[in-house]
Parts: structure tokens; sequence; C-alpha cells
């Protein structure tokens, strides 16, 4: 028997996006996706496949994916555990083949949430047929989601996992809705999930009371204990609903360099050397700055002001220093132009445009393929309402009809 893994699952394209007042458009979204992909996640839950407006964005993200641009990470989207939304999920995004699942299971939800609509069995019944269906209709990976699972009657959350397994889920996710649980009560519970169930767990958690990174690394833990697979949710610089989910860099470098964590298998894809570039990308997208003190990419991660500290530091950074900046891809030389400066924009003439994507090493055959391009770069800024990053640019010359479909969209 092989030893059990701890992989990541980044729900930046679905919980992170409905952090309140923020809002990231398909064109970051799909960004996110690339990034995700290159520092080596497992899974991006890149959003709602039941919901009008993702359908295009969906779509032609899955088709990135079939030419290779979007590989070897799954993309997964994320639906109530209802008939109606995984019928609607084939209909629209019929090439979708990784779902997650979701519906309450706390006595608080049913009680308050369902109002006499479901009720426990009722919840199951419901759950094990939206199963079924999305097998049937080709999903070839189910996780199903107990959401509140961290106050939900533990023989009743075991129950819904032994059904969930039964009826061809391949992961359980345990979520935290509400940022309860503490690393020692989180690390019990899903340890009796898992032991009773022996299916991979999710663990999804939230940071109400500061205890997101560690609620999710105890989490991961207990299902490693129990000879489980762990899938930890994370978010690129800890966004999400609230006070936000478990932040993406934290995770790996508490996995990597955290007290007792060595025996711990980390997904061998992950590299730590695309976090300074999702970070920084991610901050911009949401228009939301990365905290001075945040672990690893913060300005003052790898500062010293304090003489003891400063003189320790220079002597030998172990001393003052966990791991290295280099290791999150710092370090790399910022250019930043202070003279004359041509940006493209959505009024930008041909001239100026060219002269952009000389300076990114990007040629185009002719004129006309340069001012196709220009046209799909004006709209990418009327999508973005800001001005668009290198990467962007370049995404649109390499991939204009992917571009086309993402800023398009039909009420």
């Amino acid at each position: 028997m092989s030893k059990p893994k701890i992989y990541i699952i980044d729900v930046t394209n679905r919980d992170g996006v409905q952090t309140s007042r923020i809002c990231l458009s398909k064109l970051e979204k799909t960004m996110i996706n690339l990034y995700l992909n290159e520092i080596g996640v497992f899974q991006s839950e890149f959003g709602f496949p039941f919901t009008h407006h993702e359908t295009n964005y969906l779509n032609a993200n899955l088709e990135l994916a079939k030419k290779g641009a979007l590989s070897p990470m799954r993309l997964e989207g994320w639906i109530r555990a209802t008939k109606d939304d995984v019928k609607t999920t084939f209909k629209m995004v019929s090439g979708i083949k990784h779902l997650n699942l979701s519906i309450s299971t706390s006595d608080q939800m049913i009680t308050h949430k369902f109002k006499g609509k479901l009720d426990h069995a009722s919840i199951i019944k419901e759950m094990t047929e939206a199963v079924k269906d999305a097998k049937k209709l080709g999903a070839e990976s189910i996780g199903v989601n107990a959401e509140d699972a961290s106050r939900t009657r533990m023989e009743y959350l075991v129950e819904f996992a032994l059904a969930a397994k039964q009826a061809g889920a391949q992961r359980v996710r345990y979520c935290d809705t509400l940022g309860f649980d503490t690393p020692f009560t989180i690390y019990e519970r899903i340890k009796t999930v898992a032991e009773a169930a022996q299916i991979p767990i999710e663990i999804h958690c939230h940071n109400d009371l500061g205890l997101v990174v560690a609620n999710s690394i105890a989490g991961a833990k207990a299902a490693c204990d129990s000879g489980c697979d762990a899938y930890i949710n994370t978010c690129v610089n800890g966004m999400g609903e609230r006070a936000g989910n478990a932040d993406l860099v934290s995770v790996i470098l508490a996995i990597k360099y955290g007290s007792g964590m060595q025996n711990y298998s980390l997904d061998e894809r992950i590299n730590l050397k695309a976090a300074w570039k999702i970070c920084k990308y991610a901050s911009y997208a949401f228009g939301v700055p990365i905290p001075i003190n945040q672990p690893g990419v913060g300005s003052n991660a790898f500062a010293h002001e304090s003489g003891i500290h400063a003189d320790g530091a220079l002597k030998d950074r172990r001393n003052y220093e966990l791991y290295d900046y280099e290791e999150l891809g710092r370090g790399e030389p910022e250019i930043i132009e202070t003279g004359r400066k041509i940006t493209a924009g959505e009024y930008s003439g041909i001239k100026g445009f060219r002269n952009v994507y000389d300076k990114l090493e990007v040629a185009f055959s002719d004129d006309q393929q340069a001012t196709e391009i220009l046209e799909l770069v004006r709209y990418a800024n009327v999508h973005n309402q800001k001005p668009l990053v290198d990467d962007e640019l370049k995404f649109i010359a390499k991939h204009p009809d992917i571009a086309r479909k993402i800023f398009t969209m039909e009420p």
C-alpha cells in the first residue's frame, strides 16, 4: 500500500471570487488557472458550470486543457448536490470531467436553512442520486462536500461519507464552513471519518478564528494518519468569504517546513518557484495588497531590523529564516521603466501596440494578424477595466480564439 499524500485543490476561482466586494474578470480567472498549473496544484475549482455567465469561460479553459496549455492540472466545477444541477452542468459544459457536489449536513443548516424541505435521510438520498447521475453523464472524479461538517453530528457525518463512497465519489470534502474548528477538534473529527469510511478527505477551512492554515494542516495530518490521501483547499493570498480561506503559499510552506511534517508527502508537482508570480498577479487582479507580514511573499517576510536579528541573519540566514526567499521565486530582477512607456489599451493605435509586443518579443506574421490581436487587446482592456500585464498580452497573442470566447458573454 502506497504512502498517503497531500494534494492541493485551489478554490480561488470559486470561493476566492465569492469574497464580498471583490471580483475577477474571466481573463483574470484564466490567468490564475495558468499560474496554478505552473505552481503544481492538483486541481483548480474553476467555477460554477450551472451559471450562464461562466459558460464560455469554462468551456474555453477546458479547451486550453485539451491543447495542453492547462495540464496536467485538473479543472473542476462546483455545483449543488442535486439532479437538476448535474443535468444543467453537462448541458452547458459538456466536456467537464471533474466535479464537487455540495450539500449541508449540520442540524443547524437542516433545521434553519432547509426549513423542513430536507431531512437527514433525504439529504443522503439527494446526494447519492446526484453522484450517480454525474457518473452516468461522464464525470471521471467526484468530490462530495459536507457543508458545515464541523458542526455536523459525527455519526451522521460518517454515514454521509460512507454513502458518498458507495455511490461512487472519490473524495469527501470536510467543510469547516464557519471557521469553527480548532486544530485539535478537526484532527479528531477527520480521523474518525477517514478511519470509518476509508476515503480520501478534502479539507476546506475558513479563517474566522485565525486558525485556517493550522486547521488545514491538522486535518490533512489526520487523513494521512488514517491511511487516506488528503486534499487541502486553498486560495491565493488567503482570499475567500469573510476572513478568507487557507492561503496557498502558507499551506505549502507549513507542509514543507513545519515541525513534525517531514514524514508527510506533499504532491511532488508543487513548484514554489512560481509562488511570487501568482501572488503578485492575484494581488493586482483582485486589487488587494499583499499584507507586509504575509508568510513567504509579504514585503517583511525576509526583512530584519532588530540588531540581534540582523546580525544573526547576516552570519547565517538559518539563524532567523526557515526557508530561502529564492525558493519562492523572489529575488528575480523587477525592472520598472521610469522614462517613456507605451501601453496597450482600449484606444491603442497599431504603431504603439506593435511597439508593446516588440518589447515582449512577440512577432506578428503581417499587419492583418497584428490588427486582429489589437482588437482583442482592446476588448480585454474593457473586460478587465485595468491595464493588462505582460502575461495577459502574451496569452491573447498565443490563444486569440480562446481569448475571444472568454471575452464573449450573452445574457
